[in-house]
């Protein structure tokens, strides 16, 4: 069974010539686990399903409590690893710089002070988004080593008007497409808004063909449609296995068994086109 959904994948494997994307010569199910750093609780529970083969990969945070000790663990397990941009969380690693400190803090009463923050440009805030962005992208490459190929957000503000017109994450990184929904499940404003976003994340990165969260759990042809996508499509399912009943699928053989034949990436099972 193959989800149908209302609007066709925007920047996937099979959009329009010159278009850039996760691909493969097959479908692949990427099951990515957030937050990784954020403290030693949420660090391990991801470790513990990375060990049992149910997450293919992480999106870590930097200048948080356990990010330096989750980058060493990483480094040395081979964990594959990407960039979780956090720009509505304070940092809570000690000794965080003050000016960074403060330019995160405008940035995190501007966007939680309403929904519609994340959609507006705000010009007066551009130097401060630069500054908060910048300092990860280095802090990312001071932990592990390396530059991040992919990159996504905490509370998706990856997203947000900011970061996409103000073109400030690196070209050419896979970066986190809007969720992928059914017909009916927004509004067209909605619906119209996220396509555009994706669309123009597809000019300068590559975007899995379907992004999905591991909840709701139920009904279970929900699960079912969402991982028979990937026999054909490119699929990142988003988890917090820190979340009990997250952790609890992750870990026990439940996930096994709505898997069946289909094989559960060993990293984000990406290459450039």
């Amino acid at each position: 069974m193959v989800v149908k959904l209302e609007d066709p994948p925007t920047g996937s494997s099979s959009s329009a010539e010159g278009r850039k994307s996760v691909a493969r010569d097959s479908g692949s199910l990427i099951i990515n686990a957030d937050d990784w750093g954020r403290e030693r609780e949420t660090t391990e529970r991801i470790r513990e399903c990375i060990i049992r083969g149910t997450v293919s990969s992480v999106s870590a945070m930097v200048f948080m409590e356990d990010s330096v000790r989750s980058a060493a663990v990483g480094r040395e397990s081979g964990v594959d690893a990407g960039l979780h941009l956090n720009l509505t969380v304070p940092f809570s690693a000690p000794k965080c710089a003050t000016r960074l400190v403060e330019h995160q803090e405008k940035l995190i009463v501007y966007l939680r002070r309403n929904r519609l923050a994340q959609v507006i440009y705000n010009p007066m805030l551009a130097r401060s988004f630069q500054y908060v962005v910048t300092a990860q992208l280095d802090e990312f490459l001071r932990l592990y080593g390396a530059p991040p190929d992919r990159i996504d957000g905490h509370h998706h503000m990856h997203l947000c008007a900011n970061v996409w017109v103000g073109k400030l994450l690196p070209g050419e990184t896979v970066v986190r497409r809007n969720f992928s929904f059914q017909p009916g499940d927004k509004g067209l404003c909605n619906r119209i808004y996220r396509r555009i976003v994706d669309s123009a994340l597809a000019r300068r990165h590559r975007l899995t063909d379907y992004f999905f969260p591991l909840l709701p759990l139920e009904p279970p042809e929900r699960v079912d449609r969402i991982f028979s996508l990937a026999h054909n499509f490119v699929v990142e399912v988003e988890t917090h296995p820190v979340n009990p009943e997250e952790y609890r699928f992750l870990t026990g053989d439940e996930i096994f068994r709505w898997v069946g034949d289909l094989r559960i990436a060993s990293d984000f099972a990406l290459r450039s086109n």
